[in-house]
């Protein structure tokens, strides 16, 4: 097997796109201008309103740092971050996280879920919603109940010591995606967040948690819906059964 090449940067943020031509070059921009150097990882998944036109402008623009994967159609959440680590661990990064496409989540608090990771020793760093209580903006208040509640009932069953379970603003470190089996996870939905940090938790694997404040979206169409939540709530229960008959083995080191 050959040794993965090492880019110039240790970071690399991947960015799943689907109809985000409002968002898809200011995140970029607002990633690229930030004092710590992150790559940046688009996978689209065959927007029919531009995106992949834009994040190509981009590509250009900033030669080196910018790239896009694109797939025939809306393969689900998970498979697009699934799809990014593997390029991310094949192109040797050290730090790969992954972030929403509309501003819900400050691009500058990657350098914190990065800072932290170095910081604490932390193998996983989860952008928070719930973990200095409720930060969140501009979103309905059923909307809000839903989400806490559902991340409540998750650290209830699974016993895993994170407040924000569905968090999508999280910072691996490669030796977790390595141990992992990314071929074994289940779940293509928000409940693939619960899976990747239930599983790196199983792993022995240190998980921390940062406060940070999520914004609704301002522009652009949410892909949220109460069936990705019903997932998270339901699968959950399969989950933690599953849990108890794998072995949780990784090297040391």
């Amino acid at each position: 097997m050959e040794a993965p090449q090492q880019k110039r940067s240790d970071s690399i943020v991947i960015i799943p796109m689907y109809n985000e031509c409002e968002n898809a070059a200011a995140i970029i921009d607002a990633v690229i201008a930030l004092p710590v150097r992150f790559d940046i990882l688009v996978i689209d998944d065959n927007s029919p309103d531009g995106t992949a036109t834009i994040v190509k402008g981009k590509i250009a623009q900033y030669q080196g740092r910018v790239e896009i994967i694109e797939r025939k159609g809306k393969l689900g959440l998970g498979t697009a971050y699934l799809t990014g680590f593997k390029h991310a661990l094949k192109e040797g990064y050290e730090f790969i996280c992954e972030m929403d496409a509309d501003f819900s989540h400050d691009p500058k608090d990657l350098i914190r879920l990065r800072n932290t990771a170095i910081e604490e020793k932390a193998d996983v760093v989860v952008g928070s919603r719930y973990v200095t209580g409720v930060n969140v903006v501009n979103w309905p208040m059923g909307r809000v109940l839903m989400s806490y509640y559902a991340s409540k009932y998750v650290r209830l069953i699974t016993r895993m010591p994170v407040h924000d379970t569905t968090a999508g603003f999280v910072c691996y470190r490669r030796k977790v995606l390595e141990t992992l089996d990314l071929d074994k996870v289940k779940f293509k939905g928000y409940a693939f967040q619960i899976e990747m940090k239930f599983t790196a938790y199983k792993f022995g694997f240190k998980v921390v948690e940062i406060p940070i404040i999520f914004v609704n979206r301002v522009l652009g169409t949410s892909k949220m819906n109460s069936g990705i939540f019903g997932e998270a709530v339901f699968g959950v229960i399969r989950l933690k059964w599953n849990s108890f008959f794998n072995k949780y083995q990784r090297n040391n080191g």
